[in-house]
Formats: structure tokens, C-alpha cells, sequence
């Protein structure tokens, strides 16, 4: 896959959310709504001109052995009813954020999307699926984020689908987002038992960084 093909197939997905986001709203100024969709499509682009070429691949196509089959799609859903609360939300005035915890929203938004590109660069291997890759060579990482927690990525997606509910003003918008983060606190067990089971080395770095998200907490 070419990298402008991932990338033109990865804006379809801030236009998706706008177009749920803004229909539901009925109104399209959302300062918060912007903010979000902008840092969405940035990211997608980021990541397609600079992460490696067999993540890309694998990450939209991958390979056999997944050992998670609940976390993709329900995490889908999760993000889709967040987006469509948050514009009814807007469209009612159920329950609204206050415009200053917006924008700390979308700043902290942007530093978790920084984070889950850093934990794609350090890691080739960073699939969207839970698989030990032994076509790919496999192995573990140990640099950059990886030496602080084992699992950074989930950790900025987690604390980013915070920021993104709070960033769209909507505090019901954190109903779907607790799930989605219930969902990869899950993913992270799944993961760890494969890869302490299956990956050579993994055990020892599992010893070595204790944390799988939160250093000293979990």
C-alpha cells in the first residue's frame, strides 16, 4: 500500500466524524469539534509520511493469529456513539463543558495523538490486532516509550478518547469513552499473556518495565 493511498484512506475518517459530529449538532460552530477533526486528519498524514511501510500494511491489512477479535470493532463503536452524544449533546444543551476545559482538552488531544505516533515509530510491530508477527521478524522493543510502559500507544489512546469527549464539550460523550478504555485495559492482558507466551524476550522486558499504561499505578 502507498503511503498517499493510507493516507487519503484515513482522512475518510475526520470527514466521517464530521459529518455524524456536525449533523447531529446541527450547527457547525464547534471550536472544540474542529480542533479535533483537524488533529485527526494531521495525525493519519504524519503517520503515513513517516512510519515504517510494514506497519502501514499490516495495520491495515493484518496478518492471521489474532487473539483479539472484540477490541477493534467494539472500540469502533465506542468512538461512533462518542461522536454522535457529543453533537446531540450540542444540539440540547444537556451537558455542556465550559469553553476553557475544551481547549485544554484539545491541546492535551494533540500531545496524546503525539504520543500514539511515537509509540508507531519506536514500534514497526505496532498492529492493529493482537498477533505474534513471525513473518515480520518479530521482536521486542525496548526504546523510546517502550522503556517507561509496555503499552504507551494504548496508554495515549486511552487518555486521548478522554481528551477527544471533552474536546467535542460533551461530559455525557464519556459514557462510550469509559468503555473504549475498559475495552484496551482488557487488550493489554490479552496481549501481554500472548506475547509472554509467544515472544522471545518479551518475559524479561515484562520483569524489566513493570507497567503496562500507568507507570507505578498499572
Amino acid at each position: 500500500m502507498s503511503r498517499i493511498k493510507f493516507a487519503l484512506r484515513w482522512l475518510l475518517f475526520p470527514l466521517i466524524a464530521g459529518a455524524i459530529l456536525f449533523g447531529c449538532a446541527g450547527r457547525w460552530n464547534l471550536p472544540g469539534a474542529w480542533g479535533v477533526l483537524v488533529l485527526l486528519a494531521g495525525f493519519g498524514v504524519a503517520l503515513a509520511l513517516t512510519a515504517d511501510e510494514g506497519l502501514l500494511e499490516e495495520r491495515q491489512r493484518p496478518g492471521p493469529g489474532s487473539q483479539d477479535r472484540l477490541t477493534r470493532p467494539a472500540s469502533l463503536v465506542a468512538i461512533f456513539a462518542q461522536w454522535v452524544i457529543a453533537g446531540l449533546d450540542a444540539r440540547y444543551g444537556w451537558s455542556p463543558v465550559p469553553l476553557a476545559v475544551v481547549l485544554a482538552a484539545v491541546v492535551g488531544y494533540a500531545v496524546c495523538l503525539a504520543g500514539i505516533l511515537a509509540a508507531m515509530r519506536a514500534n514497526r510491530f505496532y498492529s492493529s490486532v493482537v498477533r505474534v508477527q513471525s513473518e515480520r521478524g518479530h521482536s521486542v522493543i525496548t526504546r523510546g516509550p517502550y522503556a517507561i510502559v509496555r503499552h504507551p500507544g494504548y496508554a495515549a489512546s486511552m487518555l486521548g478518547a478522554i481528551c477527544g469527549g471533552l474536546a467535542l464539550g460533551s461530559w455525557l460523550a464519556m459514557i462510550p469513552t469509559a468503555l473504549f478504555a475498559a475495552l484496551f485495559v482488557r487488550r493489554t492482558l490479552l496481549e501481554d499473556r500472548l506475547l509472554i507466551a509467544e515472544l522471545p524476550g518479551y518475559a524479561d522486558y515484562a520483569r524489566h518495565v513493570r507497567y503496562r499504561l500507568i507507570p507505578g499505578v498499572l
